[in-house]
């Protein structure tokens, strides 16, 4: 297929219907799945550069390339991309990974309880502006009281609710923006309150930001696991997200198979144990380690709703008020101890299990038998195919 045809503004267009449609909508409609290899670049934000390409071609001619009337590959795809002027990057990209670095660079007040939440209930609030298509920059005269209430009712205990801080503070990363401001001394001074009163700069997410979470629920999830991990000590702020409206970010099967969910998790688990996030601790009336809530979610949703005990002699058939099975997450390795919070060290056990397991006789030698078994599990699932 000659792509020669295809023009810049036939690209551009094919992005903006990207960006209106939603990146997952937008591959449905047309039958492309997500790039592997070449991902477009723009603005920021990432690309599915071979259905970017098919699409373009409608806007030149009188129809869109079907996927198997081309390749996506380096002589095709992404010289014509290059070609146009755009930039693609050659290798696997996690296509979130802009703004999961932009997270990562947060730099938090430290608390006694733990990093302080005020960039991330700004950030959370701007993310469900987004997702509700709201105008991507608000005044201070509308943000602030709303900011505050939700910075009582979910900041930490021990921090005031402040919302002049991060609204000024984050103007210095690559996600929030006050146009037309230099912030720069009122980061450093006191007298931020009655700077943000005499000016009222409207402020809010850049624009690159706005839409990657706007049109990809993927980026909704990944953006809310990021801060949930680190700002909220692994327990999903759910009264926080439904109350910004972003209450349907939750992961679901329709977004997901569960095998490329169980992945998801365990990718999760890992880069955060390569940051050393795993030996996090926090203080309650002792000091203990911080568990990773992606690596419970995947042990649970590969268990499937049942006791991973291969020798189980009868898991309750009761569940709890909300539906959920009766099961418990076990750290086989000793997580207190220092052991590895990853799904091949941990299994979901019926309570009767996790008794016996916790405080049998038989204890050590169902240890044993509970190790193989989630190691041959968490083969099974990397090994499954991820439309299962």
């Amino acid at each position: 297929m000659d792509l020669s045809a295809i023009t810049r503004e036939a690209v551009l267009k094919a992005i903006a219907e990207c960006d209106q449609l939603g990146r997952d909508a937008f591959l449905e409609q047309y039958g492309f799945d997500q790039a592997r290899q070449y991902v477009l670049v723009h603005e920021g934000v990432h690309y599915d550069s071979k259905a970017i390409v098919g699409v373009s071609h409608r806007y030149v001619a009188d129809r869109p390339l079907q996927a198997g009337e081309f390749s996506g590959g380096r002589a095709t795809v992404m010289r014509l991309l290059k070609g146009l002027g755009f930039e693609v990057i050659d290798g696997p990209v996690d296509p979130y990974a802009p703004l999961l670095s932009a997270l990562d660079e947060l730099r938090p007040h430290t608390t006694p309880e733990g990093p302080a939440r005020h960039q991330a209930i700004l950030l959370l609030w701007a993310m469900g502006r987004a997702l509700q298509r709201r105008p991507r920059l608000a005044p201070w005269s509308e943000v602030h009281h709303e900011l505050r209430e939700l910075l009582e009712r979910y900041g930490r205990p021990g921090s005031q609710a402040t919302p002049e801080y991060p609204f000024v503070v984050l103007d210095k990363s690559d996600l929030w923006e006050l146009p037309g401001f230099d912030t720069t001394t009122q980061r450093a001074r006191n007298s931020r309150a009655a700077w943000l009163r005499e000016n009222n700069p409207s402020g809010g997410l850049t624009a690159w930001a706005y839409e990657l979470v706007a049109t990809s629920a993927g980026a909704r999830v990944a953006a809310i696991d990021n801060l949930t991990a680190r700002f909220f000590d692994d327990t999903r702020p759910t009264a926080l997200l439904e109350e910004v409206g972003l209450s349907d970010a939750e992961p679901t099967a329709s977004e997901r198979s569960p095998v490329e969910e169980y992945l998801r998790l365990c990718r999760a688990v890992e880069d955060r144990e390569e940051r050393g996030e795993h030996l996090r601790t926090r203080r309650t009336e002792r000091e203990e380690r911080v568990r990773l809530d992606q690596a419970k979610r995947a042990v649970l949703l590969r268990s499937g709703g049942h006791c991973e005990n291969p020798r189980c002699t009868g898991q309750p058939q009761d569940v709890y008020d909300d539906g959920r099975p009766l099961l418990e997450v076990d750290h086989l390795d000793g997580h207190a101890g220092g052991g590895r919070d990853h799904p091949i060290k941990m299994v979901a056990l019926c309570p009767n299990c996790h008794t016996i397991r916790t405080y049998g006789s038989t204890r050590e030698e169902l240890r044993t038998i509970l190790l193989s078994e989630a190691r041959a599990r968490h083969d099974a699932w990397i090994d499954r195919p991820a439309d299962s």
